[in-house]
């Protein structure tokens, strides 16, 4: 099994490839679109923001090999920034067209649809009510994840596969075919993170 972490200038990566040593999975960083047909998985990181993450997939050429990699049917999981990616817009500081391996679009948390005033970003502790039956999720009741956001996803329900709430209900997790999504970050997630990051591996 040879899962591909990709790296696009965004975000340290030492706590997910620590995250996959303690789960025993080998992952290999990877740099430039070429190199991803060797991978019989791909895990999309990032934190930052959207537009910025576009243009370095781009310069890389990851972008068009991110797409071609999902239209064979491996498995790819995006993961805070790396989720949001998996859509076909975004309006963080602009608009900003994603991969759109998922439909659907980012955007800033509504402090106006809040029933409470809350604090963006979203940042720290919080729980995941799975949906559906995505094998992300196997063995893992209501999580509490970590999360650190200000933007979140909007998406037809079929492809939710986990909602979260921060003042109203959003889509927290995505799953549409072989693709796979999780706004708060596995790698810091302590065990249940980890059960989740072997449930990719395993299960997906």
């Amino acid at each position: 099994m040879k899962i591909g972490v990709v790296y696009y200038n965004m975000g340290n990566l030492r706590s997910v490839l620590n995250a996959f040593e303690k789960i025993g999975a080998k992952a290999q960083i990877v740099t430039e679109g070429e190199e991803l047909k060797r991978f019989d998985k791909l895990f999309l990181p990032g934190v930052g923001a959207f537009g910025d993450a576009m243009a370095h997939l781009r310069e890389h050429r990851l972008d068009e090999a991110l797409r071609e990699f999902a239209q064979t049917g491996r498995p790819l999981l995006g993961v805070c920034l790396g989720m949001q990616l998996l859509l076909e817009k975004s309006y963080e500081f602009g608009e900003h067209t994603g991969l759109g391996l998922i439909p659907g679009e980012v955007v800033r948390f509504d402090k106006g649809k809040m029933e409470e005033p809350l604090k963006i970003p979203q940042m720290g502790w919080n729980r995941l009510f799975p949906a559906g039956n995505s094998p992300l999720f196997e063995g893992v009741d209501s999580p509490y994840l970590y999360f650190v956001h200000s933007y979140h996803a909007v998406t037809d329900e079929k492809f939710v596969a986990g909602w979260t709430y921060y003042g109203y209900r959003f889509p927290s997790s995505l799953h549409y075919e072989n693709i796979y999504g999780l706004q708060p970050h596995p790698e810091k997630s302590h065990r249940v993170g980890l059960q989740i990051l072997k449930n990719f591996v395993e299960k997906c």
